[in-house]
């Protein structure tokens, strides 16, 4: 499943976007998701929401 979100940027923020093509992708779209993307990973959300939905599956069959 896909959805898509509409944002908006300022000129110095698009400048910047455009800096980062081929870095995190070659597309806007594909540049600010994976901009996301490493957020995410870096503030370790993505490892916490998973160990947690591990944890709570392991519960749950108890």
């Amino acid at each position: 499943m896909s959805k898509k979100i509409q944002v908006s940027f300022s000129d110095r923020q698009i400048e910047l976007l455009d800096r980062l093509r081929g870095e995190f992708g070659e597309t806007d779209a594909d540049v600010v998701r994976g901009i996301v993307i490493a957020w995410l990973a870096e503030k370790s959300f993505i490892s916490t929401v998973i160990k947690n939905r591990i944890s709570q599956e392991l519960e749950s069959d108890n």
